[in-house]
């Protein structure tokens, strides 16, 4: 009958509905598929895991030892910190990436790694500026007044680097929109052209001051030898050791981050991924020689490592005061 004929197709039409609402149910509830491994990121982070292996042991030894709350060990404690969560947040992305891949938390590791990767650059240049003033008010230098420079350059570094990667969370990336994505998503193009221009605003200063820094040491060296009666050669071989110090300083800072920051500035969201990892895999570096060049070659440090693995030397031995410019 009529009537028959309309509760079965109802009951077709119903039946369908619910095959169809079961399908998006199952399709909702499934996960996505798993990313294929990129090597490039297993690099990144097996560098996270030295990074933060190095960064950790410096931090550490600062913190715990008393002898080392004078400026200079606070601003390398500085640096040690923004390079032990540079390599943290490389281990993080990593994880999230092929674990949880859900947005927010990309968003949150990407601030992360701007907020540190940025307080490394910046307490690099409060190094060099604690270096220079060391060398320039050498007098003046152990005193108050440093004491509170220290602590405004380092609320100055670690005040805009949280900024910087507040960014991307607080909404500034490129999620909604792909034409606005930079060679590093989710950040915008704008947000690393002002990161790459910072950057190389920083490395002007610090250029600058290592040129000063170089004609205070040769300056310094020839009044020492004119009075001490030394040699020439001896003049010549203290300032090329002085000036070659330096050279590697500054070489590796560039080389490790130039090619990124010229990149960031050339390159687009189209280009392949491949040039991407090629240079910031170098500027991860940078957070890996930071702890050799500027913490394990001091002696005072040299000392605790000693007494932690061995115990060679006591721990009671007193420290001698150095200055950053010996470092």
């Amino acid at each position: 009958t009529d009537q028959q004929r309309r509760k079965g197709s109802k009951t077709l039409v119903f039946g369908i509905c619910n095959n169809n609402v079961s399908s998006v149910a199952k399709a909702e509830m499934t996960p996505p598929p798993p990313l294929p491994l990129n090597p490039w990121d297993v690099v990144l982070c097996v560098s996270g895991t030295i990074i933060s292996c190095e960064n950790a042991i410096v931090v550490a030894i600062i913190f715990y030892t008393p002898a080392f709350r004078t400026p200079m060990f606070l601003l390398i404690g500085s640096l040690a910190t923004a390079d032990l969560l540079a390599g943290l947040g490389l281990i993080f992305h990593f994880a999230f990436v092929y674990c949880i891949q859900s947005q927010v938390v990309n968003l949150i590791t990407v601030g992360l790694l701007v907020c540190s990767f940025t307080a490394s650059v910046g307490s690099l240049l409060a190094i060099t500026i604690d270096r220079y003033l060391s060398l320039y008010n050498a007098l003046t230098y152990y005193s108050e007044r440093t004491v509170t420079r220290t602590y405004i350059m380092l609320i100055i570094t670690w005040g805009v680097s949280i900024c910087f990667g507040l960014l991307p969370v607080m909404g500034w990336n490129c999620l909604k929109d792909d034409s606005t994505c930079s060679i590093v998503k989710p950040l915008t193009k704008n947000n690393l052209i002002i990161l790459s221009i910072s950057f190389f605003m920083v490395f002007a200063m610090m250029l600058q001051l290592y040129v000063q820094i170089c004609k205070i040491v040769c300056r310094h060296a020839q009044q020492i030898a004119l009075q001490r009666h030394f040699l020439a050669t001896s003049h010549y071989v203290t300032t090329r050791k002085g000036i070659s110090t330096l050279a590697v300083i500054l070489g590796t800072f560039a080389s490790c981050w130039l090619p990124f920051a010229i990149y960031c500035l050339l390159g687009d969201y189209t280009y392949p991924a491949l040039y991407t990892y090629m240079t910031i895999l170098p500027a991860t570096y940078n957070s890996m020689i930071n702890p050799v060049i500027y913490a394990f070659r001091n002696q005072e440090i040299q000392k605790v490592l000693w007494t932690i693995c061995c115990g060679c030397i006591s721990s009671t031995m007193p420290f001698r005061s150095r200055s950053p410019s010996d470092v």
